[in-house]
C-alpha cells in the first residue's frame, strides 16, 4: 500500500513537532530556603494567614509576562505547581511562619488561651517584567481578637520592586524575594501593633 503524499508531509510534520517542543517546566512561589537567617522569639499570638487574592489576569495555570504596557503573554511551558493565589497564600504563610516563630492555623480550630492575629491580602499587581523586575503591589490588613484583646484592624498597603533578568527562573526567584519582603513587613508591624495599638503601618 503507497502512502498519500499529504499524509507523509503531515507524519513528517508531527515528528520534527514532537522533536522541537520545548518541555514543560512547573515553578514554585515557595523559596528553598525561608528568608531569615537567625532564630526568633515566638509572638504571644496565634497567626491565620486568610486566602490571597490576586489579579485575574495573572491567576492562571501558565505563567503570564507583561511584554509592553497594554499585552500581555502567557508561557504555555512555563506552569505554576497549584492555582497562583495558593502558591502566592503558601509562600506568604511560610515566610511568617519563620518571622514569628508560630505555625499557620491554616483554618484549624486554635487556643482559647491566645489571641489570634488573622492577616488578608489582596495583591492589585503582580507583574512579570522579563529582563527588568518583578513587581508586587499588594493591600494587606491585620486583625486580632480573642483572649481579652479587643478586637481591631490595621490596613496597609506595600509596593516592592525586585530586579530579574529574562529568564522564567529569574523572574520566580524575583517574586519570591518580593514575597519574602513583604512578610518582613507584615511580621514587623504585627509585633508591634499587637504590643502597641497606637503603632502605624510601615513606610511604603
Amino acid at each position: 500500500m503507497t502512502l498519500r503524499p499529504s499524509l507523509l508531509m503531515l507524519g513528517g510534520a508531527l515528528i520534527l513537532s514532537a522533536c522541537s517542543s520545548v518541555p514543560t517546566r512547573y515553578h514554585t512561589l515557595i523559596a528553598t530556603q525561608p528568608q531569615t537567617s537567625s532564630a526568633v522569639q515566638a509572638v504571644d499570638f496565634q497567626l491565620q494567614v486568610l486566602p490571597v487574592r490576586i489579579p485575574v489576569q495573572v491567576d492562571q495555570p501558565s505563567l503570564v509576562v507583561r511584554e509592553s504596557d497594554g499585552r500581555l503573554a502567557i508561557l504555555e511551558t512555563a506552569l505554576w505547581a497549584s492555582p497562583p493565589a495558593d502558591e502566592f497564600h503558601d509562600a506568604l504563610a511560610i515566610e511568617l511562619e519563620q518571622r514569628l516563630g508560630v505555625r499557620d492555623l491554616a483554618g484549624l480550630p486554635g487556643r482559647a488561651d491566645k489571641p489570634l492575629l488573622s492577616l488578608r491580602t489582596d495583591v492589585r499587581r503582580f507583574d512579570s517584567l522579563p529582563g527588568r523586575h518583578a513587581v508586587l503591589d499588594a493591600m494587606w490588613s491585620l486583625e486580632i481578637s480573642g483572649h481579652g484583646q479587643q478586637k481591631r484592624t490595621l490596613t496597609c498597603a506595600s509596593v516592592i520592586n525586585e530586579q530579574a533578568g529574562s529568564e522564567v527562573d529569574s523572574l520566580v526567584l524575583a517574586h519570591q524575594r518580593a514575597i519574602g519582603v513583604l512578610a518582613d513587613r507584615v511580621a514587623r508591624t504585627a509585633r508591634q501593633w499587637a504590643a502597641n495599638p497606637d503603632s502605624d503601618c510601615p513606610q511604603p
